[in-house]
Order: structure tokens, then C-alpha cells, then sequence
């Protein structure tokens, strides 16, 4: 099989269309995003409200070269339309979405965070200076839906062989839980079980994904978090405090201050470490937590439980919080773009009688 490229997606597409084969498609373009263009980038492609766009993208952000540190479109390309949101990103190199308004099609490239659902930059536009590689995207419209556009084509190439088997698998997203909306959404978290009961499986490779639960529980001195978890495969293999190696898999709290709290098996860090994020844009808000370390009992099932006030008080600044408002999954991947595996089960808050099940 060829290697996927969005140049040689789009040069199929188009000769398919020149000789009336593929009815479905109403226009293609290819573009190619530097990057160290800021967002956003005009692509002069006119959408309608309903209409269907597809992304078929191939190349890489590359945020430090001499540190081997980039992205894929996976986490890289988003669009709009119109110059307002909702921004779209897909769980691969490829997407397809339907436009809610009337408008142009732009795309960008994510190299910071993103401060608005419209797609304002949170973080300097500056950032881009010092970024390189590119990105290529072979830009589709559609008539009638994507996943009907793509089953009627007749074209040999993996990028459109791949996103026709994404639309046609469905939503990995565990019940109950959704994506954090400016890491956008991965292909990292699914539903698993164990002994019969409920599990989420993260597998995560080269990819950053967040999933949330929002909850509402009183957080008291006596307030537990029990859960059980196998740790198969760390994604990183030294310590996770430098904004450079900063790859693991976790389970997090998140309290009605703003602040999070998120328990981790460190590839090398001495258990009971606790450190800020080593991340600028999350550096004041969340806390990491060492509750294991090294190979040692990887493979293996295990049983924890903290009181959350207790491990609160002893890493996070300022007054425990009144209340827990959600809780994460995390998955870090991006840095060193090796494969991290973890499986999360009876994850529960407890205090006295009041108890709830997250997992």
C-alpha cells in the first residue's frame, strides 16, 4: 500500500471527478499549511450550512526539531467556518464534518492552546516563529453526506481508506464522558470491563487526549477516591517533570477552584513526588501526584485509595476546595511518540454514606 499522502489523495480525487466518476465529490483542493503560519489560514473554499467537508491530511507540525518534538494532523489541523466556531479536529490524519453555518472554510494549525470556541489563541501568536515543518490537506466537499461520498468512490489510497473506515466505526467515546474541547477528540479512550464490571482502556500512541465526567461531590476531610488499575505500557522512560518528557497516563480530579489533581505511574520519579505541570499553559492549575514507579508491578491489577483533602493539602497551594466538579482520564503522549497502555476501573468517591461511582 502506498504511503498516505494528501497530495496523491487529492490528485485521485480530482482526475475521479474530471472523468465523472466520483458524483458525490463537489469540489477538491489541496493546501499546505506552514508551520510557522499563526492560525488562521483562508482556503477561499465556500461552504453551506449542512454541507460535508472532509480533511484528509498528511505531513507534521514540528514544534523543536533538534528535540525531535511534532505533532500530526491528528492533534495539529483544525478548522471553522466562517470565522467562528465550532472548531472541528479529528481522532486521525483524517476528518470529515458537517458545516453548521454559511461561510469559508479556514484552517489552522494548534501551537499553544486555544482560548475560545471560536478559535482564539490563548497562548502568543509569537510561538509560531520558532515552529517548522508543514502540513498538506487535501480539502473535499461533498454532495450529500461524506460517509455516502466516500463508499462510492473507487479510488486505491489510504488516507481515503482510512477516514471511510473511521465513519464507519462508532464512537469509541465511553457513555457519560466527553473530550476536553480544546485538545479536541482521540481514538485514546474506550470502553473496556473487568471481572465483569465497567473499565475505560486508554491506549494511547504519539496522540494527547483528556476525557472528562462532570461530577458533583462534597469534597470533606473524609473524602475518598478508590479505584483499581492496570498499568500495561508507560509512554515515557524517565521522569515526566520537564516540559520536554512530560508523557504519562493518569486518573485527575477536578475542584470548583479551577485546580485538578491527577494520580500517575511515573516511569522514574520517586513515589510520592508532586510537582506542578512542567506545561506554561498548565502550570497553575494542575498538580501531579507519583502513586507508583518503574517497571515493577506493570501487567498487573492494583488497588488504591487516597483522601483527597490529605493529598490536596499536601501539593496544591492556597485552601482545600469545597467541592470535586469532575474527573479525568489523561493521555500524554507527543513527546517521546512511544505507546502508552492503561486500564481504569470501580474508580469511586466515598464519603460516609455518600457514594459515587465514576467508573
Amino acid at each position: 500500500m502506498p504511503s498516505a499522502d494528501a497530495h496523491r489523495a487529492a490528485d485521485l480525487l480530482a482526475d475521479a471527478r474530471a472523468r465523472g466518476s466520483a458524483p458525490a465529490v463537489a469540489d477538491v483542493r489541496l493546501l499546505s499549511l506552514p508551520g510557522n503560519v499563526p492560525p488562521w489560514t483562508a482556503t477561499g473554499v465556500q461552504v453551506a450550512r449542512g454541507q460535508w467537508v472532509t480533511l484528509l491530511a498528511s505531513g507534521r507540525l514540528v514544534l523543536a526539531e533538534a528535540l525531535d518534538l511534532w505533532v500530526p494532523p491528528s492533534l495539529a489541523l483544525w478548522a471553522r467556518v466562517g470565522g467562528r466556531g465550532p472548531l472541528a479536529n479529528g481522532t486521525g490524519d483524517t476528518t470529515s464534518f458537517q458545516a453548521e453555518h454559511d461561510g469559508e472554510l479556514e484552517l489552522a494549525l494548534y501551537n499553544g492552546e486555544w482560548g475560545t470556541r471560536d478559535g482564539a489563541l490563548a497562548t502568543p501568536a509569537e510561538l509560531y516563529a520558532t515552529s517548522g515543518g508543514a502540513i498538506d490537506v487535501a480539502v473535499v466537499t461533498w454532495r450529500g453526506t461524506a460517509a455516502e461520498g466516500l463508499a462510492t468512490l473507487v479510488v486505491d489510497d489510504p488516507l481515503i481508506a482510512a477516514e471511510r473506515a473511521r465513519l464507519a466505526a462508532p464512537d469509541p467515546t465511553p457513555e457519560g464522558w466527553r473530550h476536553l474541547w480544546f485538545l479536541g477528540p482521540t481514538e485514546c479512550f474506550r470502553s473496556s470491563a473487568h471481572e465483569g464490571r465497567a473499565a475505560i482502556a486508554i491506549d494511547t500512541a504519539n496522540s494527547v487526549g483528556i476525557l472528562q465526567k462532570a461530577i458533583d461531590f462534597p469534597l470533606g476531610p473524609a473524602t475518598t477516591l478508590a479505584w483499581r488499575w492496570r498499568v500495561d505500557e508507560l509512554p515515557a522512560v524517565g521522569a515526566e517533570d520537564t516540559p520536554v518528557a512530560h508523557d504519562y497516563t493518569s486518573l485527575a480530579l477536578e475542584f470548583d477552584n479551577g485546580q485538578d489533581l491527577t494520580w500517575y505511574w511515573s516511569a522514574a520519579l520517586p513515589v510520592g513526588t508532586h510537582y506542578p505541570c512542567p506545561l506554561p499553559t498548565w502550570a497553575a492549575r494542575e498538580t501531579h501526584w507519583v502513586l507508583r514507579s518503574g517497571d515493577a508491578g506493570l501487567g498487573a491489577w492494583h488497588a488504591e485509595r487516597r483522601t483527597v483533602a490529605d493529598d490536596y493539602r499536601a501539593a496544591v497551594a492556597g485552601g482545600v476546595p469545597a467541592r470535586i466538579v469532575g474527573a479525568w482520564l489523561i493521555a500524554v503522549s507527543i513527546f517521546g511518540h512511544r505507546r502508552g497502555r492503561a486500564t481504569y476501573a470501580d474508580v469511586v468517591l466515598r464519603d460516609g454514606d455518600h457514594t459515587l461511582h465514576v467508573i
